[in-house]
């Protein structure tokens, strides 16, 4: 069958079309993908405002065009932080709801980890063992450790990078203090939670999914894209000490000109990088892989599982 997950993130709106059915890996067919960036379109009060709410209604009845014209027998859509934190997340929905006729369903934190966990579960198999996966996404941090398709724990923490630049680095280039100041702020985040992982003992494998992570990995010397989903691309604690204060120093146009930055990503790139450098040192990882799957997929795989006869 043809599938459709519609991710409402804090980036991007992002419709992936997939044909799939229980028991075989999920093969993309379509990708549609507008840059929302529904974390910039907030309030002082945090809600979502008037002008995004036009803008995300018009975007998804856009994604819901896509999907018919590509023949999708079901679509499922989804909402992440960016919805689920608003004051106005009720308004948005049924705005959305009426306009549309989308029902969006909002996942909470703890969800997007398991289902990202589950994803790099299924792509790295059980020989991987026990997994750490790490995910930056436009307004969240998940974490999520295990051995089996649920993890033992997951955690979500307000610390996407989208989020973090509109809120902690207002300069171009950023100011130091600013940057030190985050850098703060995020280390103490990330130290609070710690203990709810290790405790659980070391992980045989840790891996990391989201755009922020892949862009680190290429300007750090992985793999391009071009080069394929099955090509291993890593990630270095070491590389990711040696980037951060160079991108510290980058205006968004000098970023945007390294390899694998995209135009949109680049004014998020140093939050991200200090997040990613933060959650590898507390979590006392020296390197981690990159993992093509992420929460679409999980949603996509877990849709599968509940099909009758899988």
């Amino acid at each position: 069958m043809r599938l459709g997950v519609l991710d409402v993130g804090s980036n991007t709106v992002h419709l992936l079309v997939v044909d799939a059915h229980p028991g075989a890996r999920p093969l993309p067919a379509h990708s549609h993908k507008v840059e929302l960036r529904l974390a910039e379109l907030l309030g002082d009060d945090g809600a979502i405002s008037d002008a995004g709410v036009d803008r995300l209604v018009a975007v998804l009845d856009d994604a819901q065009r896509a999907a018919e014209d590509k023949g999708v027998e079901e679509v499922l859509p989804f909402a992440t932080s960016a919805i689920r934190e608003a004051p106005n997340a009720d308004a948005v929905l049924a705005r959305v709801q009426e306009e549309t006729g989308i029902t969006l369903s909002v996942l909470t934190g703890a969800e997007e980890a398991r289902l990202t966990f589950l994803a790099a579960r299924r792509w790295f198999g059980w020989s991987a063992g026990k997994l750490l996966v790490l995910d930056i996404g436009g307004g969240s941090l998940e974490v999520a450790y295990g051995l089996d398709e649920e993890p033992d724990a997951a955690a979500s923490l307000p610390l996407g990078a989208g989020r973090l630049t509109a809120a902690w680095l207002p300069g171009d280039p950023p100011d130091p203090a600013d940057i030190r100041a985050l850098r703060r702020h995020v280390r103490t985040e990330i130290a609070r939670r710690v203990g709810e992982f290790s405790r659980h003992g070391a992980p045989d494998h840790t891996v990391a999914t989201s755009k922020t992570f892949k862009q680190l990995a290429r300007i750090a010397g992985a793999a391009r894209s071009s080069e394929g989903l099955y090509t291993e691309r890593r990630l270095t604690r070491k590389a990711l000490q040696d980037w951060v204060p160079k991108l510290a120093g980058m205006t968004t146009a000098q970023r945007t000109a390294l390899p694998g930055v995209s135009d949109g990503r680049a004014p998020q790139l140093l939050a991200g990088a200090l997040v990613a450098e933060a959650a590898m040192e507390l979590f006392e990882v020296e390197e981690l892989e990159i993992c093509p799957w992420a929460l679409r997929e999980g949603v996509i795989l877990r849709r599968l599982d509940h099909l009758p006869g899988a």
